[in-house]
């Protein structure tokens, strides 16, 4: 029997109310939140934010969300719109890239990159 349970990365947050209401407004809910710490997730998915931020981490620091339906994903969560609400870099639409995925490009507040992709069946 396998012992896993989850894997959770820890994303910085510069500014850490609004990377948190960054968050909510892409569909996690927060689970737990300190001064240090909040717990998002969205349906069995989690991460946790971290009141904690090196610049050269964050704007490396790359995540990958993978979803059914990509574009309907976009058209949902409208990514275009929360750059400009949180005044973040430019969200980049779906598009088929090189290794065969469908994939979107969002950053958050803090210049964390996350890939949201499609699995082709």
């Amino acid at each position: 029997m396998s012992q896993l349970l989850s894997l959770r990365p820890f994303v910085p947050a510069k500014d850490f109310d609004v990377s948190k209401r960054f968050y909510q407004a892409l569909g996690f809910r927060i689970t737990h939140e300190d001064g240090e710490i909040a717990m998002l997730k969205a349906e069995s998915f989690s991460f946790i934010l971290q009141n904690y931020y090196v610049k050269e981490f964050a704007e490396n620091c790359m995540l990958q969300l993978l979803v059914r339906d990509v574009d309907a994903w976009w058209q949902q969560m409208n990514p275009e719109a929360l750059a400009g609400r949180f005044q973040v870099n430019a969200a980049r639409p779906p598009a088929m890239q090189s290794w065969g995925m469908k994939v979107g490009f969002v950053f958050d507040p803090s210049g964390v990159l996350w890939h949201v992709g499609e699995v082709p069946f």
